[in-house]
């Protein structure tokens, strides 16, 4: 995928969002809220993907908002091209069908759309729908624009790992499964994982994840077990944290606690509950994601030995979670999600669950 360059901000032209959308209506409003808002310049409104393709073949764009439900080939179908032909472009979906836990939300997220927004019926389009349509948009703009760190792969052999801790939020789906599916199934080491994500979409998260990782999946439960190769997610309604019994075996604990970012589910808990646990052999993973959660984790994580490593800015829908990481100088290594995932592979000590 072709990434631009970067150039200062007196230089740059507002970002050019493209619509593709069936509806005229939706088109219209669409339109309207981009265009208003005086940051953004509207490049294109157009009814179908194959439309849309071949305006890509000439035509750079910053943004696609894509509906899903279209005549001829669906935008779930189209999604992987516009992507390719877009070349950087960031894809928020815009659909009614984009409906809080719904399968197909899921599916559009992990095949690289940036975010999802629920369309508001024809005639609902109220100026509230502008304002949230377009702090998506910012948010997403800003998060293309942080500085990048210099690349760091110094631990690309990393120290031996008992347990594997992994923090996301915008953007998480895909990278996760890009580092995931570079992950063989005799890496044994147990995965949890803490999304930000509504609670709802749990089970399609958990089934998403099971997928591309090749191994057993599960939400995490209060006082379950913790078994070698298994991925365990934290519940979109509470914090994942573990504890190590007389035993030496490792249990998962459900937590609502207030986190200091105010996540729920939150990286940082986490992070400093599995270095407790796992001390110098917790390899902590910070994905793209907006904010700062996980960076007081990444300290507990560091403060006890282990190896944090976080995505580099390029690879990022946002570079906020995995940029605060990497500012704080608390990165051992700043790679793409699929060089993570090698490097996992290339390090497989046997797990202690």
């Amino acid at each position: 995928m072709t990434q631009r360059p970067h150039c200062d901000a007196a230089e740059r032209d507002p970002p050019r969002v493209l619509i593709v959308d069936d509806s005229a209506v939706a088109r219209a409003a669409l339109s309207r809220f981009v265009t208003a808002s005086g940051r953004f310049a509207l490049a294109g409104a157009l009814p179908d993907a194959a439309r849309a393709l071949a305006f890509l073949r000439h035509e750079r764009v910053d943004f696609i908002l894509l509906d899903l439900v279209m005549p001829h080939q669906s935008g779930i179908e189209a999604l992987p091209d516009l992507l390719e032909a877009g070349g950087g472009a960031r894809v928020l979906v815009v659909s009614s069908s984009a409906a809080e836990g719904a399968a197909v939300t899921m599916r559009a997220l992990a095949l690289g759309a940036a975010d999802t927004l629920v369309k508001p019926g024809i005639g609902a389009f109220a100026s509230r729908f502008g304002e949230t349509l377009l702090a998506r948009l910012d948010m997403l703009a800003a998060g293309g624009e942080a500085r990048p760190a210099p690349r760091r792969a110094t631990v690309l052999a990393p120290p031996p790992f008992d347990a594997i801790a992994i923090g996301a939020s915008t953007g998480g789906i895909h990278a996760l499964a890009s580092l995931l599916e570079q992950v063989p199934a005799h890496v044994a080491q147990p995965i949890f994982i803490t999304q930000h994500l509504p609670p709802s979409f749990s089970p399609y998260f958990a089934v998403q994840v099971g997928v591309s990782a090749h191994r057993p999946c599960a939400i995490a439960q209060e006082r379950g077990g913790v078994r070698a190769g298994e991925v365990l997610i934290a519940p979109g309604d509470a914090h994942l944290l573990a504890v190590s019994g007389p035993d030496g075996q490792v249990a998962t604990r459900l937590s609502q606690a207030p986190s200091p970012t105010g996540n729920l589910p939150s990286v940082d808990p986490m992070f400093a509950s599995l270095a407790q646990v796992y001390g110098p052999r917790l390899l902590a993973i910070v994905l793209t994601g907006m904010g700062r959660d996980g960076l007081e984790g990444a300290r507990a994580v560091r403060a006890a030995g282990g190896t944090v490593v976080v995505q580099d800015r390029e690879s990022s829908v946002v570079w906020g979670m995995p940029g605060a990481v990497a500012a704080a100088g608390l990165a051992d290594a700043v790679l793409a999600p699929h060089e993570i995932g090698a490097m996992i592979a290339a390090r497989r000590s046997g797990a202690r669950a």
